[in-house]
């Protein structure tokens, strides 16, 4: 690690090294306000003392002009800043060093069902205390963690190619194929085979169309819609659907355009109509948890990020939420866009804020406005 500077950085010094793009500064900000202790994807430096600090340290909240923001301490350290005394960012609280402790095991076992019982003897505690230490620092059981890991294990198998789906179920820890199977609508979103060949076996009907939001694009399998995305240009929008389902079979399908025309009316009409579309989403449980949550915010209304990680009753897993929302494939069918930061600012928004702004312009009409008007039928 490097050496420790003790000289202030004056105000307007920039850092020796480029902030990373992974860091939202807005996202940040709100984090920082709040004094949310569980963001510690960065630390925070504040240039007329020359600290830097974790979100949570109890000491005066600074002037947004004198904060800058870090990916982690060295390189804090390496533009010339010192760790605060107070809350010792530099170091993992012990909650945090139990949990990954406990995370670190999961991930080497996760061919089996690892017991509670088996965490707290690795950590000198109770099971209760164990799951809840986990839960509390990174937002999920030890048991849904082993879920997801297994989920991500088998993806990640999948997508090498190398043998057969069912060699990759075990390779992954599935005990058995049907397992897998009856959780693949969840977490892969088709069945592990079609998956693994980054959907051969699908095919996926899409539309372009013109929409107040810019270019939209609709994609839907026989089960239903799997994207809707916004954008500037049908053909980028083509591509990215492309590299998302890298061998099914798209079919460009006009008949799909009502459907876009639908969406557009409902937009300026009736935006809970939007949630009457079927839905055929690849996600892991925790994703749809927090998508569904989503979809149950009135029009008109917002909740920020650590409201939506409380409703799903999570309270801690705040960073996981915003992620949730940043993968989010289906546009104003989950509404991710209801969903701001701790200070009221409107963060990030994967299809950009100008859009995001305009939606929630949208949904600020009154519901009389809209009864007045004719609802959209969407076309079967």
């Amino acid at each position: 690690m490097p050496a420790a500077h003790t000289a202030v950085p004056h105000p307007s010094a920039q850092p020796s090294r480029p902030i990373q793009p992974a860091i939202h500064p807005d996202r940040a900000w709100a984090a920082l306000l709040a004094r949310d202790a569980s963001a510690r994807d960065f630390v925070y430096a504040v240039t007329t003392t020359g600290v830097f600090c974790r979100c949570g340290c109890p000491s005066r909240t600074p002037a947004r002009e004198n904060v800058r923001f870090f990916p982690t301490p060295a390189d804090a350290r390496a533009a010339g800043f010192r760790p605060c005394r107070r809350c010792r960012p530099e170091e993992l609280p012990s909650d945090a060093r139990l949990a990954q402790t406990m995370a670190a095991f999961l991930d080497h076992h996760h061919d089996r069902r690892v017991p509670l019982a088996e965490l707290g003897r690795l950590i000198r505690r109770s099971p209760f205390t164990a799951q809840r230490i986990f839960r509390r620092t990174l937002g999920l059981t030890p048991a849904q963690y082993q879920r997801q890991s297994r989920a991500a294990a088998l993806r990640d198998q999948l997508h090498s190619g190398q043998g057969n789906a069912t060699d990759a179920l075990y390779a992954a820890g599935y005990s058995a194929s049907s397992r897998a199977y009856e959780s693949a609508p969840s977490s892969l979103g088709m069945p592990p085979g079609d998956f693994r060949r980054n959907g051969r076996n699908q095919t996926i009907h899409y539309c372009t169309g013109p929409s107040p939001l810019g270019t939209l694009l609709v994609a839907r399998t026989r089960r239903g819609l799997c994207a809707v995305t916004l954008g500037d240009h049908p053909d980028t929008l083509v591509r990215d659907l492309r590299d998302h389902f890298r061998q099914a079979t798209l079919v460009e399908d006009p008949s799909l355009a009502p459907q876009i025309a639908a969406i557009t009316a409902a937009l300026r009409e009736n935006p809970s109509a939007l949630l009457d579309l079927p839905l055929d989403l690849r996600a892991t449980a925790f994703q749809m948890r927090v998508w569904e949550t989503l979809r149950r915010i009135p029009p008109g209304q917002t909740r920020t990020y650590a409201q939506v990680a409380a409703e799903i009753g999570q309270p801690s897993a705040v960073r996981a939420v915003a992620r949730a929302c940043a993968s989010n494939p289906a546009a104003l069918l989950v509404p991710c866009h209801r969903v701001i930061g701790a200070n009221g600012s409107l963060t990030g928004y994967r299809w950009g804020l100008d859009r995001k702004k305009q939606l929630l312009a949208l949904e600020s009409v009154s519901p009389s406005s809209r009864n007045a008007a004719p609802h959209a039928k969407f076309p079967a």
